[in-house]
């Protein structure tokens, strides 16, 4: 993976670990709900905006850095 790196100059905001254990947790809920609407056959069903909100995550979002070195792109 010598010649592994980033394309774009985007990082994260905070030095939080990544968000895939949120996602993971968020979609968990999700699915939770689904199928108890489901077996009472209230056809009603959330999206998933609706339930898990992106705001909460640990991460504060991501931005454009243009004076990233290429240090800090590689992966």
């Amino acid at each position: 993976m010598s010649r592994s790196i980033k394309k774009t100059k985007i990082h994260g905001i905070t030095s939080a670990t990544p968000e895939k254990e949120c996602k993971r947790f968020a979609n968990k809920k999700f699915r939770r709900i689904i199928k108890q609407k489901i077996t009472t056959d209230d056809l009603d069903l959330p999206k998933v905006r609706e339930i898990s909100n992106v705001w909460f995550f640990e991460k504060d979002g991501k931005k454009y850095n243009s004076e990233m070195t290429f240090r800090a792109l590689r992966k």
